[in-house]
């Protein structure tokens, strides 16, 4: 549509140059020929008025004259007339001649003293005037003037009148043409255009069938090469969709070959049968912000939407969550949904809508104040208000709602509710609807038993969780502290064996699912805009040096940043030569920036980097590049390319993603991981350097050591990294779960 709007303005202004060009020129024209015309009739009335006057002139009768110069007065386009003698004195005029012109003398004077009849165009009292001026004689002599000054506004009035006229044409001239054109152009070229894009946008996405009718494109007049052309391409993608599929169901027996979100989606079919698939999590995977009049939308930071999204994406089915873009409201239907993601829609997003206070108390309040603190163990004190606790009952209780409300026609619905924001939920759901299949994934570590205590509706929180059938964590050691709080605060019987827990005659099943993220073959890291270019994106960032670290986080206090600078302080005081060529380039995405804690931790971060640039910058070159936004995951995998190092020294996590993703988006299979001992993904990750986050100096000899580790030991570490992701994607960590929860019911 902007083509087209651009295309109409062209247009418009190219006319409307030529119309200027062409009024410009008409009015020149006019303005000539009607000041022609007002010079010949004032010259032909001077020269008859003249035979008059001149007689009675000379025989000096005043009043005679007086009376001549009068009868001209009152008349149209006619001013007036005035009689001078050779002494410049004013023998005779008309009342009405302005006085400014009476008293000007000038054009009288010249007529005289150059014996010859002299006129100009002048300006009194904002009209414009012709004043024109012929001798009077007494034989040979030069006894007088004759003056007549003519009203010329009408010429004016009339160039006035051609401007007008012409600009009222080209505005309905304008107008009519840019409808047509617009008009043109959408139905004979963007109107086609737009039905061949969604013909192979359908297609790639896998939503025409096979049968021969579905070939059929249709046909435009102006496109009917580029229809054929298309038309082949829909072909191919949709027998390469369903070979594919073929594939991926051949492959579903065999258990080492590759997840990909193909074989998840035969899965799927083949074990859900039909089942819905309902998602609850407080993060939704899209927002939409609204910038000026434009519309826009970005994923957020989330290690869950990252996780999740590619699981619906193959699988369909709805997820429900908080909508809390500011243009959210704008984009949804009249029952809070809309089709995701934007560009290739395959899931509905039902949002959820919250008061102020209740996300000040539910989200703000008791889950990122009480909770996170509670299950990161990052030495950050929990805080628990009773208010909030009400507020999270009451938006536990809202989401419930919602849930029932979507599921009501759909037997035996499988619901996955994400994380710590919803521990009420399941039993709220299962109260209601039984038949009902409820998974929980609790994406942060859960603390131990005497840890947990603390929380003042602990009882409140275990029983909620244990409404679901299957309660996921990332690590077998997080099964062990949830099972260990319910056994302390809880009746209930737990079997250690299957690592199940029986309460009020439901069973839960407790089971580590170390998520990963959508990688089977690299190919969904690849550079869309072509071969990734280092130096160009060094240039981009204004650096100049050999070697770059990396740091990608939401700006939290559990990821370890403030540490981390700690130890690249270390590293440039102990490793003296990296000075001027090592340069740290953190990513830290805002987050939570409501909340006081999190509001000093940015300011933190930043007096941490000001205070080391300042210790070791040139003119040249400073060590820290500090960059507190949020990137999209294509500007990121950018950043993973070009680091020689990245730190993930998370202080304690569940999983962290990053590290998996630095590691897909390698597929030079070069670059060095630094991993936290306290994040679940060094479980798995056994080839990168595992540190103490806690540890600077450690930290600081790691990263020496990865910059001086050969290209051959990268590539080593790097290979089986990238083979340990690429087996245990998220693909398969969909499947697992979804198989494990159709099993129970």
């Amino acid at each position: 549509m902007k083509q087209i709007l651009a295309a109409v303005s062209l247009i418009v202004i190219i006319i409307s140059l030529l119309v200027v060009a062409f009024t410009v020129r008409q009015v020149d024209n006019e303005d000539q020929n009607l000041k022609i015309d007002l010079q010949h009739r004032t010259t032909l009335l001077a020269e008859s008025l003249k035979e008059t006057v001149e007689p009675n002139f000379i025989n000096k009768s005043d009043k005679y004259l007086q009376q001549v110069v009068e009868r001209f007065a009152n008349k149209e386009r006619f001013a007036g007339l005035a009689i001078y003698d050779n002494q410049d004195n004013l023998v005779a005029v008309t009342s009405t001649l302005p006085k400014e012109i009476s008293q000007s003398q000038l054009v009288a004077a010249h007529a005289m003293d150059e014996d010859k009849a002299s006129g100009d165009f002048v300006k009194f009292m904002d009209q414009k005037m012709y004043v024109f001026a012929i001798p009077l004689h007494d034989k040979d002599s030069v006894v007088g003037a004759l003056m007549v000054v003519q009203n010329a506004s009408y010429i004016d009035s009339r160039l006035t009148e051609i401007w007008r006229n012409n600009l009222i044409r080209l505005f309905i001239q304008a107008s009519l043409l840019s409808v047509a054109t617009l008009l043109i152009l959408r139905w004979i070229i963007y109107v086609p255009i737009i039905s061949l894009v969604e013909t192979l946008k359908a297609a790639r996405s896998g939503n025409l069938s096979t049968s021969a009718k579905s070939y059929n494109v249709p046909n435009f007049l102006f496109f009917s090469p580029l229809v054929r052309e298309v038309t082949n391409i829909r072909r191919s993608l949709i027998e390469a969709r369903v070979s594919a599929s073929e594939e991926a169901r051949m492959r579903l027996e065999k258990l080492d070959s590759p997840w990909t979100a193909e074989r998840l989606k035969e899965f799927v079919k083949d074990t859900l049968k039909g089942r819905t698939i309902f998602v609850v999590s407080n993060r939704e995977p899209y927002i939409h912000t609204k910038h000026g009049g434009r519309i826009s939308y970005y994923f957020p930071a989330s290690g869950m939407a990252t996780a999740i999204e590619p699981i619906m994406e193959a699988c369909g089915g709805m997820w429900i969550a908080h909508g809390s873009g500011d243009a959210d409201r704008l984009v949804v239907d009249l029952k809070n949904k809309i089709m995701v993601p934007p560009d290739e829609p395959k899931y509905t997003l039902r949002r959820v809508w919250l008061t102020p206070k209740e996300e000040e108390g539910y989200y703000y309040g008791f889950a990122n104040e009480g909770i996170w603190p509670l299950c990161h163990i990052a030495y950050t004190r929990p805080i628990f208000r009773k208010e909030d606790w009400e507020q999270y009952q009451k938006v536990n209780g809202k989401f419930a709602k919602t849930v029932l409300e979507e599921i009501k026609d759909f037997h035996r619905p499988i619901i996955l509710v994400q994380d710590y924001h919803f521990a009420l939920l399941p039993r709220m759901i299962k109260s209601s609807r039984p038949d009902a299949t409820i998974g929980f994934f609790w994406h942060i570590p859960w603390p131990n038993a005497e840890s947990f205590s603390i929380c003042p509706w602990r009882k409140e929180l275990a029983d909620g969780v244990l409404g679901s059938d299957i309660i996921g964590f990332h690590t077998q050691l997080h099964c062990n502290n949830f099972i260990e709080t319910v056994g302390r605060e809880l009746e209930s019987l737990i079997d250690w064996e299957q690592f199940a827990i029986t309460r009020d005659r439901h069973v839960t099943y407790v089971k580590p699912f170390p998520i990963s993220i959508a990688f089977s073959n690299g190919g969904e890291f690849q550079n869309n805009q072509g071969k990734f270019d280092s130096r160009q994106m060094m240039r981009d960032l204004d650096i100049q040096v050999k070697y770059v670290g990396l740091g990608v986080d939401r700006l939290d206090y559990t990821k370890g940043i403030l540490e981390r600078l700690k130890a690249i302080e270390i590293f440039l005081e102990r490793y003296t030569p990296y000075r001027g060529q090592f340069i740290f380039i953190q990513l830290a995405a805002p987050s939570r920036s409501r909340i006081k804690r999190y509001q000093e931790f940015a300011e933190e971060v930043q007096q941490e980097v000001d205070r080391i640039n300042n210790k070791f910058k040139t003119n040249r070159w400073k060590p820290i590049l500090y960059i507190p936004k949020h990137h999209s995951h294509e500007e990121i995998n950018k950043y993973y390319k070009l680091a020689d190092l990245c730190l993930v020294t998370s202080l304690h996590d569940g999983m962290n993603l990053v590290a998996k993703e630095y590691i897909a988006a390698r597929d030079d299979e070069k670059g060095v991981l630094i991993l936290s001992q306290f994040a679940g993904a060094s479980r798995e990750l056994k080839e990168a350097l595992i540190v103490n986050p806690y540890d600077a100096e450690q930290v600081a000899n790691s990263m020496h050591v990865g910059l001086q580790m050969m290209k051959v030991e990268q590539t080593r570490r790097m290979r089986k990294m990238r083979e340990s992701i690429k087996s245990h994607n998220i693909y398969r960590w969909s499947a697992e779960l979804l198989k494990t929860i159709v099993n129970l019911g």
